[in-house]
């Protein structure tokens, strides 16, 4: 294995880590608090570094540029993204409520990335 594909495998594991911890401890909180932000922030960093890096790997191994898991990861970013633009919104300026329900959006996220996770994992192993 290449210095190049552990390295892309860290960082992803890395997000997982960080935005499941977020996520996931938010929910058990009942509120969003400032430590689930900056798990939000650390898990889009990593997820973006793993993610440039596994798309470098692709393009210089004759891998494809536009497949599925290519759009998936995209997309997961994308939506982790408006994710912790709503998040800090949501912590600096929304009602109780809101701090209370944000888990809920929090959560189909999470499992929306997830998805593209797995299927980066599964074409990995099958490959």
């Amino acid at each position: 294995m290449g210095s190049i594909l552990l390295l892309s495998i860290i960082t992803i594991t890395l997000a997982l880590i960080f935005y499941t911890w977020g996520v996931f401890n938010e929910k058990r909180s009942g509120t969003i608090k400032k430590s689930h932000i900056f798990s939000f922030v650390f898990g889009i960093i990593f997820d973006t570094i793993g993610t440039t890096t596994m798309g470098t790997i692709a393009e210089t191994t004759g891998g494809s540029k536009l497949g599925l898991h290519q759009i998936a990861g995209a997309a997961a970013i994308v939506l982790m993204a408006i994710h912790l633009i709503w998040a800090i919104y949501v912590y600096r300026k929304g009602t109780e409520n809101a701090k209370h329900q944000f888990h809920k959006f929090s959560i189909g996220v999470w499992a929306l990335w997830l998805i593209s996770y797995l299927l980066g994992a599964f074409l990995g192993i099958t490959r």
